[in-house]
């Protein structure tokens, strides 16, 4: 089953009329579908049974508690790039021993956190960093599970915004660097090193990039392992595609398939951490036409929902399929969606054929699960949207809509 389908011409989310979501929540509004939640987390999971495995969705991508309560139920972890989002996990209830913390600029209060917490393990993204949580370590009488992120310079012919895995990205170490840092690992008293990690990008479609990068980093696992460094944890990150437009990435089938065969039999711990591959296609944006505008070039949709409300567009140039939550028989026209903000690159579709709104009508913004409302801001000071996640017909509230008190709580 669709979760965002039509019935008679109404878009449903699971078994409740998306329009009457609008009606008593207002919008800009996100909506999630429980079940597909699920369903897309088991169907991922269950790609690796073959092998040792934790699956950590990525709370970047989708960082509403509820959302993580349900990959807690599930029995997933999470990859962590920040205090807030290891505070948001414990709130959830994800176990720290499912919880890896990944990203290059850990401060001393988040280390000190995470070492408190008893994580799985930090990875470790410079020798600076290392050095830091050696310290912090021991002044907490603890040893710090680590693993380095191997920089694999491998293209993943992705948007250059989401590529991490190449030689000029901020990220991780390569291979050289790597050496010299599991040696000075082993040699530190407050630091164990356990585990390799890896993330070369985000919206893959294709699974060579992460085959091409595992051939290295087992080359790399086995000289290390001839050293006397025994790793226990292979962490490839995450960054496999959905379809937002005309994509057609990989099933997690064929990506488990694929590694089971490469991983058989070694004595490791495959740790993933997939975000927009589970949480992508499991929300939309509701947003509502407030005006129509034509120039002699443009036809104009003005909605309520902005840049400061999903930045992808903006950002990325990315594509998001819009739809009606009504559905009508007008002509179609070429309309740019875009909002109030004052900005030209606030637009959520450039072009786009649109069966012709009226003033008051609701259109869908699909793909709006991961990188949606935790990339929103109060730009413009436009209070953030409502979140709600629909599980056949139950509706839950999960963040309610900000006020102006909200935007203004903080300043004296």
């Amino acid at each position: 089953m669709h979760h965002f389908e039509y019935r008679d011409g109404r878009l449903y989310a699971e078994d409740v009329p998306v329009a009457d979501l609008a009606a008593e929540y207002g919008t800009p509004l996100y909506v999630y579908s429980a079940s597909t939640i699920r369903r897309h987390f088991k169907a991922f999971d269950s790609a690796f049974r073959g092998l040792d495995h934790l699956t950590c969705f990525s709370v970047k991508a989708n960082s509403n508690l509820s959302v993580l309560r349900l990959m807690a139920e599930l029995g997933g972890g999470v990859d962590i790039v920040s205090g807030g989002e290891l505070y948001r996990a414990l709130k959830a209830g994800v176990p720290s021993e499912k919880i890896v913390y990944s990203g290059v600029g850990k401060k001393d209060h988040e280390i000190r956190e995470a070492l408190e917490a008893d994580i799985l393990m930090f990875n470790v993204e410079s020798m600076q960093e290392l050095e830091r949580i050696n310290e912090i370590a021991q002044d907490m009488g603890r040893v710090a599970r680590i693993s380095f992120r191997i920089n694999p310079d491998v293209d993943p012919k992705t948007h250059p915004y989401i590529s991490t895995g190449m030689k000029k990205n901020k990220f991780g170490l390569d291979i050289d660097h790597s050496r010299q840092a599991y040696k000075l690992a082993q040699q530190l008293p407050g630091i164990e090193p356990v585990g390799m990690d890896c993330h070369i990008g985000s919206q893959l479609t294709s699974i060579d990039p992460f085959l091409e990068t595992l051939e290295k980093l087992l080359a790399f696992y086995r000289e290390l392992d001839e050293q006397g460094i025994k790793i226990r944890y292979l962490d490839l990150g995450g960054g496999l595609g959905i379809t937002y437009d005309q994509e057609e990435p990989p099933h997690p089938e064929e990506f488990g398939n694929a590694l089971t065969n490469a991983l058989q039999g070694l004595p490791l711990t495959l740790i993933l951490e997939p975000g927009r591959v589970i949480a992508g296609n499991t929300g939309i944006l509701v947003t509502e036409v407030q005006y129509l505008k034509s120039t002699p070039s443009k036809n104009f949709v003005i909605v309520d929902a902005a840049m400061n409300d999903l930045v992808r567009p903006a950002l990325y140039q990315s594509f998001h399929a819009i739809g009606e939550v009504e559905q009508h028989s007008r002509p179609a026209k070429s309309y740019d969606v875009v909002g109030p903000i004052c900005e030209t690159s606030d637009f959520l579709a450039r072009d786009r054929e649109l069966p012709e709104p009226r003033q008051g009508e609701l259109l869908a913004v699909y793909s709006a699960g991961a990188y949606g409302f935790t990339m929103a801001s109060n730009y413009n000071s436009r209070p953030r949207p409502a979140e709600l996640i629909v599980d056949g017909t139950e509706v839950q509230l999960a963040r309610r809509r900000e006020t102006y008190d909200d935007l203004v709580a903080l300043e004296p």
